[in-house]
């Protein structure tokens, strides 16, 4: 058997090549047996003609010796008979190789023409089948979005998409390398970040919030927890006020002052939970409210908060806490899909069963679908027309001619060979009638 080989810097073209030459050169039983059913007919329609050739030899003697007017009839139906199988016997031999190994225009079609049938071949799936017309009639009358609509309307059907849009996820998810996602995503939110200008969003977003008023809360824990702390810590903060005092002034000065400070900032502090209409407050909303207009419109603003940005997001912390994100989310996804009672499984689930029971009841749906469908199929076809037709093409030039010729014949040849018996039956019967209507006219 012959041995196809290929180098390891060959493409996949050329790997491609291989496997098919190796398709057309390989003979399975199947291949066998029509091989000896061609024979069988082979010797069948050669016996027919070596039946009429006798018979047509019989005919002359026995008319030469004068047995009368029935022996030229049969003469000249076998006659006719003999021409009509020879002639087919060149026509479907010419089809596969030289009639009698003689060099003959234009016979051993199939071997010299191998490489030509191959691109008619193309042009004609690519002009027949694959026009956008065909297609969108095809595909229209195959009625898909109703028929996937029925099929997925069904909760068996609905249970196995799920089933496997689930296997399909958790394998890409188990392909995928968490480093190269985490690279990934952290590049992307960096870049992203990185390239939009967050001051005047922030700005708006504060301004709305001091607007209504929502961060009213905000201040209203904060000196809650103030006071709170005050009260637990009051011995930390005088001590922390005399610390601060020159080292000439007396102990009991120190201790007086830290007292009326300590006394005045819980004060200040207790005043500003318990009154919404403290001057502070007030203070302080015009405080936001300026730095928000100044975040939309002040360009130092604006250019500190960017450095300020570009810090944090520089940061190992802030870059480890974007990389973990991602496999906290695949984590969480992988379970939810090996889970048959998790909400994602579910929630896909109730969704397949509305889509399909929508898509078999109404029409609009149904029409949407289809044309989805088509207008994917026809991008395909017409696209990459070339490169479907080219891959008949090339894979008609890769075979080998000799191989190619005995392939087919295995698959057509019996066939074939019908041509020949009835060319001679044929050929018989008009040899008859002609001879017939001869002898009518000449009397």
């Amino acid at each position: 058997m012959e041995r196809t080989t290929t180098s390891p810097q060959a493409g996949p073209d050329a790997a491609a090549a291989a496997v098919s030459h190796r398709a057309m050169t390989v003979f399975s039983p199947a291949d066998e047996q029509r091989r000896r059913g061609v024979r069988r007919m082979k010797l069948t329609a050669t016996a027919l003609l070596l039946f009429v050739a006798v018979v047509y030899v019989l005919a002359k003697v026995a008319q030469h010796a004068g047995a009368g007017a029935w022996a030229g009839y049969v003469a000249a139906a076998t006659e006719a008979g003999m021409v009509g199988a020879l002639a087919d016997w060149f026509a479907v031999t010419a089809l596969f190789r030289h009639p009698l190994g003689l060099p003959i225009p234009h016979t051993a079609i199939i071997p010299t023409k191998k490489d030509q049938l191959g691109v008619s071949l193309g042009e004609f799936v690519g002009e027949n089948f694959l026009s956008e017309d065909v297609v969108r009639q095809r595909l229209r009358a195959v009625g898909i979005g109703s028929r996937l609509g029925a099929w997925l309307a069904r909760p068996e059907h609905a249970d196995r998409v799920t089933a496997e849009l689930a296997t399909a996820l958790r394998g890409a998810l188990t392909v995928l390398r968490d480093s190269d996602v985490q690279a990934v995503v952290g590049e992307a939110i960096t870049r992203r970040a990185g390239a939009q200008e967050i001051a005047p969003g922030l700005g708006k977003m504060l301004e709305k919030i001091v607007a209504d008023g929502g961060h009213r809360r905000v201040v209203d824990l904060v000196v809650s927890r103030a006071h709170d702390w005050l009260v637990l810590h009051g011995d930390s903060v005088m001590d922390a006020v005399q610390g601060g005092a020159p080292g000439w002034t007396p102990k009991f000065v120190d201790r007086k002052v830290g007292e009326r400070v300590y006394k005045e900032l819980l004060r200040f502090v207790t005043e500003m939970r318990d009154m919404p209409s403290h001057p502070a407050r007030g203070a302080l909303d015009r405080f936001l409210t300026d730095f928000a207009s100044d975040l939309q419109s002040d360009g130092d603003t604006r250019a500190r908060v960017e450095r300020l940005k570009g810090e944090v997001l520089g940061r190992g912390e802030v870059q480890d806490l974007i990389a973990s994100a991602w496999t906290a989310v695949r984590s969480m996804i992988v379970a939810a899909a090996e889970d048959e009672r998790s909400e994602l499984r579910l929630r896909v689930r109730a969704s397949l069963l509305s889509l399909g029971s929508r898509m078999a009841e109404d029409p609009k749906a149904q029409g949407k679908v289809d044309r989805w469908v088509e207008g994917a199929a026809v991008y395909v076809v017409t696209t990459y027309r070339k490169e479907i037709t080219s891959l008949i093409t090339d894979t008609v030039a890769g075979w080998d001619a000799e191989h190619t010729t005995r392939k087919i014949e295995a698959h057509i040849g019996r066939d074939l060979q019908f041509i020949r018996i009835n060319g001679t039956v044929v050929g018989s019967l008009a040899g008859l009638l002609i001879y017939t209507v001869t002898r009518v006219l000449g009397a």
